[in-house]
């Protein structure tokens, strides 16, 4: 198991830390391990709301052309040569 120390806590913050591991029946060690476990086990607000918002964009495309159709236009644009402009060019003129 890895070791970890913390340097330069502010007076306010560690008494608080102790203060919490104790109403907690835990060491001051215990009790910060606890703690960020907690914080990093819950999912990256930040994240959640990037996954919302997309999510709200599902289903909101409106047009006329069916799901098929636009996969076939796709596909057919991918399966075209990329350099097709070039076949009338001559380089070594």
């Amino acid at each position: 198991m890895a070791t970890m120390q913390v340097k330069s806590i502010d007076d306010q913050l560690y008494n608080a830390l102790k203060i919490k591991a104790k109403a907690d029946n835990r060491s001051l060690s215990q009790q910060v391990v606890m703690i960020l476990k907690e914080y990093l086990s819950k999912p990256d607000p930040k994240l959640q709301h990037q996954t919302d918002e997309f999510l709200k964009l599902a289903g909101s495309w409106k047009g006329d052309e069916s799901a098929e159709k636009l996969i076939q236009d796709i596909t057919n644009r991918r399966s075209t040569k990329r350099f097709d402009f070039m076949d009338n060019i001559n380089v070594f003129d």
